[in-house]
């Protein structure tokens, strides 16, 4: 007892009833039905935690792919047309301090076509010398294969599935076919170009090794019959900043030039995947809420089991608020260890999950992550704080409100009704 000696009654008590239940009162620490609700609260935090920190490690790491071929930000000229002084355009934008590299490029639509198959494709013109300043590609490619690029030879590097898609190898011939027509005594034609496949790269993202064909910025001008380049693509120091560096770039410009950033391009993606975190979150909550809410039958069970021990309480001069907060600490002591314990077990498997998902899959013999279903092969994990501040606050909130309840009914508890039969 000399524990209990120097702290107010009510916490010695609520501790004491945490600890010790009827079963389990000579030598066991917690009785099992508080054990069971911390078990619960536990698991659902840590729950919570893991699902969240992997669907984090997806969003960034299929943007991170993303962002290897799309730019951080690009620069249009705002009628459309190509950019009338490139040299100077280059420097007024490698003048803001959060521009790491930029580079010229053309985008337009087309088709390719190797004899009777035909697929839609986006052409990107780009300065092989100044691509690898605002793209991840050359890491990802074979060695100099965007060097290959040269101007007038008309040469393309496609994306690695659409090369196989229609059976093309470095060396092959394949026709472009502009949609710009040109016009003909028998009408408007496309206009079509015999090229030759130089290399392939793979971003890691299907939907851009599928259907991105590059060529050199030069050859594409004069096969979509533009003056120059259409635009300027951005790499910055951070992507996190795109929007106020785009806000910036597009004050500093003035509306003769267009500002997108990458969260423009890619607005329904990105806006799709904050929902499925959202619900995600709101659905593994509940998991949560119904072990704080099964901490209500524990505390009646207590309070029905204590009725003779809140009487003599009672009789020795306990106020009604005290025995309430007998009952409120000992539900919130087992909010508390459940939520702390399920936070150490959830970012403790969310840190090695990197080791626990191939341990399992040896284990198992299985695959969980298909390399030719999926984007990734390694499951990815990334706790914020952001996430996991508001799981443990929601937490230790649900497992307070549920002490509410029993513990006012242990203080309507009258003495002389609970000591009749005892």
């Amino acid at each position: 007892m000399s524990f209990f000696k120097n702290i107010p009654y009510e916490l010695a008590l609520g501790w004491r009833y945490t600890r010790a239940g009827r079963a389990t009162r000579r030598n066991g620490f917690i009785s099992f039905i508080s054990g069971v609700s911390m078990m619960g609260i536990g698991l659902g935090v840590a729950a919570l935690i893991i699902v969240l920190s992997v669907m984090n490690g997806f969003q960034k790491e299929v943007r991170d792919r993303m962002l290897g071929v799309v730019s951080h930000i690009e620069v249009y000229a705002a009628d459309g047309a190509a950019v009338a002084d490139l040299p100077a355009l280059l420097a007024r934008l490698k003048a803001n301090p959060q521009v790491l590299g930029a580079a010229p490029f053309i985008t337009a639509q087309a088709l390719l076509a190797r004899g009777e198959d035909m697929k839609g494709v986006l052409v990107r013109g780009i300065d092989p010398a100044l691509e690898p300043e605002v793209s991840d590609l050359s890491n990802d490619t074979q060695a100099g294969v965007l060097q290959r690029l040269q101007p007038g030879e008309f040469s393309l590097v496609l994306g690695r599935d659409l090369a196989n898609n229609l059976f093309l190898q470095s060396g092959d011939p394949v026709t472009l076919v502009s949609p710009s027509g040109q016009v003909t005594p028998a009408g408007v034609l496309p206009r079509m170009k015999q090229m030759g496949v130089v290399g392939t790269f793979s971003s890691g993202h299907y939907e851009y090794d599928s259907a991105l064909a590059l060529m050199h910025v030069d050859d594409a001008a004069r096969m979509f019959r533009l003056d120059g380049p259409s635009g300027v693509r951005l790499k910055l120091r951070d992507l996190h900043q795109a929007r106020e560096v785009a806000r910036d770039l597009q004050l500093a410009l003035g509306p003769q030039f267009f500002v997108r950033d990458w969260t423009q391009q890619n607005r329904t993606w990105f806006a799709a995947v904050q929902v499925e975190k959202r619900m995600m979150f709101i659905i593994l909550t509940l998991i949560v809420a119904v072990a704080a809410f099964n901490l209500v039958s524990t505390l009646v069970m207590t309070v029905t089991d204590k009725r003779a021990d809140i009487a003599i309480l009672r009789t020795l001069g306990a106020s009604p608020r005290s025995i309430m907060g007998i009952f409120v600490v000992q539900g919130a002591t087992v909010g508390v260890i459940g939520t702390m314990s399920g936070l150490l077990l959830g970012l403790l498997v969310a840190f090695n999950i990197d080791v626990i998902v191939p341990a399992l899959e040896t284990l198992f013999n299985a695959s969980f992550l298909p390399r030719d279903i999926y984007l990734i092969s390694r499951m990815p994990s990334e706790p914020l704080a952001s996430d996991i501040w508001p799981v443990a606050i929601i937490s230790l909130v649900l497992a307070f409100v549920a002490t509410l309840y029993p513990s006012w009914r242990a203080s309507q508890v009258n003495p002389a009704e609970a000591l009749r039969y005892e």
